[in-house]
């Protein structure tokens, strides 16, 4: 039970009230060791599931474990992200370009997509079928997570341009770039969502029907 990819998806899990609550303190480090609590967790979820592959040590824990773990860590992030971005300070400016604030339809599509296939998977293992992370979904959790800590770390950048008074061509520069990825990340993370959600459901539309009886 108490395999090394279990203790990385609790690691995870107690890490996510702790990434939820850095973003919230005033100061470019802890939003820094927020981004940097992140890219760590994001990693473990790839990781987990490779040792418990490899080593042959898939269990029913890990299996009830996981999923548990990235709703935690989207919620975890998207509350922050959500509320920063509507509550610029006196000193930074946080919003997203061409976003401005979070929108809350888009906060609520992330979590629920992710909600409503862990109940479908659920149902479905009910019934005998195992359903697989597919590529669109994989694809969608990469640039779901490039979106987050790109995001995590734009809160940073801002404060450091604060505290560090930094001006000139180069900060203008990075400024539009890392402002680009956030907002671009962002609609790919939406697209990709909607389209992978509706690629699971007509792959296995069968259960759908069989669910209605």
């Amino acid at each position: 039970m108490w395999t090394l990819s279990n203790v990385l998806t609790l690691a995870r899990i107690g890490l996510a009230p702790v990434i939820a609550l850095l973003p919230f303190i005033q100061g470019s480090w802890p939003k820094v060791v927020a981004f940097v609590i992140f890219v760590v967790a994001a990693v473990s979820d790839v990781a987990d599931g490779y040792l418990a592959r490899s080593r042959n040590q898939v269990t029913d824990l890990g299996k009830l474990l996981d999923p548990i773990a990235d709703k935690l860590l989207l919620f975890a992030t998207l509350v922050p992200i959500y509320w920063i971005t509507r509550h610029p300070t006196l000193l930074a400016d946080y919003q997203i370009p061409w976003w401005g604030s979070l929108p809350l339809w888009v906060a609520v599509l992330l979590v629920g997509r992710e909600t409503l296939m862990t109940i479908f998977r659920f149902q479905a293992r009910r019934r005998g079928v195992i359903i697989p992370a597919g590529r669109a979904g994989k694809l969608k959790a990469v640039f779901q997570n490039i979106f987050i800590g790109a995001t995590i770390a734009w809160f940073a950048w801002k404060d450091l341009i604060v505290e560090m008074r930094w001006t000139g061509r180069l900060r203008d520069y990075w400024d539009q770039f890392h402002g680009a990825v956030v907002a671009l990340t962002l609609a790919a993370a939406i697209v990709l969502t909607v389209s992978s959600l509706a690629v699971y459901l007509y792959r296995y539309r069968a259960l759908l029907r069989t669910a209605g009886r």
